[in-house]
């Protein structure tokens, strides 16, 4: 029986060899000609990217030949490439969509397929359950599929364009006007001489670390969190810099460390550089965040007089927003943001650029703005913890999350947020979220609280209630 392939918030992911194999390539990129081929009068053109992963080169010729077979033109890109550059070469190539090779952050046995559509954004979930739908059906018939010959591959590079574009977004003036000191970890991933080569260019002083090419990722998943980036500030300390910034596998993804070497949780960056935006570039047409995401951006929201938008878990809703030129901002607290006149697509490399540009244009490290902020709209606390449910807990708890509760151990409920998962809203403004994953018996608990004690009572409160 063939396995079934299904795009989740970002994508399909699955473990090489198990899952991932050749025949489940072809067919997931066979679904996706399919779907192309449907939008268009004729032909098409799709661009082919991936990250550093093992084999990557080899799923790119796989979906280059596939879509060949298809009457789809394979644009491929020869080199890993991030996903913000490749989202920005479909919009600037007037491309009818991307397939890139990534599993983004998941650990190195992992790989995956993202599609982008002609806008540049990850795919909608009506368009990857038409995929999905595409594939369901050639695998109920023989294999082999069309036949006919298509254009020859060719070749695009996406870095020009995409580095072009980050230095009409980011003052690099000011970076280097500011004497600022910078180390950047890839964390052996898609971003590697991106970032620091525009820093590089510009006359700022940047060491970077992790600089080759790894399908391992140095034994560890490729993702910019506090444990994974001692060499980061290992490097920061020999050079006294102000300020660390990292990416993921596939470069959507960002990490951030102050000059003290404090790493700065996504939901903190997202909320300083929507501040910092409105300020430095008078943008005020609204901000956008997952539910799951910090409620300071809601009251710096109220503090600026712009309009906030929630919405589901994963960045494609974001994206929207981006489109749509309804957001100064969109993030998540699992790292990705993006900004207006940019790509609808999380973008890692940007987000610290943008921290570096902040810094030096405000001459204050980021822990001292943070606590400016939290002196002008109230304290937040925000943390994510992921628990295991047996299928018994599992299917007890799923009957439990379809309940309105008016009381939380105590607490006043004033509000049943249900956008994605079920979301509780206390009184004094604190909050906890559940969300079960569709993947594995697992659910993701998001607690907010105004200060660190009354976050810890809350995050065992939320913990009991799941398990009593």
């Amino acid at each position: 029986m063939a396995t079934q392939i299904k795009f989740g918030t970002s994508g399909w992911r699955a473990v090489m060899a198990e899952d991932f194999t050749f025949a489940n390539v072809r067919r997931a990129v066979t679904g996706i000609a399919r779907y192309v081929v449907s939008q268009k009068a004729s032909g098409g053109r799709v661009i082919v990217g991936r990250d550093p992963r093992f084999l990557g080169e080899t799923f790119c010729a796989i979906a280059a030949e596939v879509l060949t077979a298809h009457g789809v033109s394979p644009l491929v890109i020869a080199e890993a490439a991030p996903t913000p550059a490749i989202a920005y070469a479909v919009i600037r190539e007037r491309a009818d969509g991307a397939i890139n090779f990534t599993a983004s952050h998941n650990p190195p046995e992992y790989n995956g397929i993202k599609f982008s559509t002609p806008d540049g954004a990850p795919a909608l979930p009506e368009v990857t359950k038409r995929i999905e739908a595409e594939i369901a059906a050639i695998d109920t018939v023989a294999q082999g599929g069309p036949s006919q010959a298509g254009a020859a591959s060719a070749r695009l590079d996406p870095r020009e364009m995409y580095l072009t574009r980050l230095q009409e977004i980011v003052d690099f003036a000011a970076i280097k006007k500011a004497g600022l000191r910078v180390v950047y970890d890839p964390l052996w991933g898609a971003a590697r001489g991106y970032p620091d080569s525009l820093l590089r260019a510009a006359g700022v002083e940047v060491a970077t670390v992790h600089d080759c090419r790894d399908v391992l990722f140095g034994g560890h998943a490729p993702e910019p969190d506090d444990h994974l980036l001692e060499a980061l500030r290992e490097q920061m300390r020999k050079m006294k810099a102000h300020i660390g910034i990292a990416t993921d596998g596939d470069a959507d993804r960002f990490g951030i460390v102050d000059e003290d070497g404090t790493f700065f949780q996504p939901n903190y960056i997202i909320a300083l550089l929507f501040d910092y935006l409105v300020e430095s570039r008078g943008w005020k047409n609204g901000v956008a965040k997952s539910v799951a995401t910090t409620n300071l951006i809601n009251a710096l929201a109220r503090k600026h007089g712009v309009e906030l938008h929630e919405t589901p878990v994963g960045f494609k809703y974001i994206g929207e927003l981006i489109k749509q030129d309804k957001i100064v901002i969109g993030g998540e607290e699992s790292a990705g943001l993006s900004i207006r006149h940019h790509v609808p697509e999380k973008d890692g490399v940007l987000a610290g650029l943008l921290c570096c540009e902040m810094v030096a244009k405000r001459g204050k490290p980021l822990g001292r703005q943070l606590r400016e902020l939290f002196a002008e709209v109230g304290s937040f606390y925000p943390q994510r913890e992921n628990f295991r449910l047996t299928p018994v807990v599992k299917e007890k708890f799923t009957e439990k999350l379809r309940l309105e509760p008016r009381e939380f151990f105590g607490r006043k409920v004033s509000e049943v947020v249900r956008t994605d998962g079920l979301k509780l809203v206390f009184d004094d403004n604190s909050w906890v979220c559940y969300r079960l994953s569709g993947t594995e018996p697992v659910v993701r608990v998001y607690s907010e609280a105004g200060s660190q004690d009354e976050l810890q009572k809350l995050s065992g409160l939320a913990k009991q209630w799941i398990f009593e």
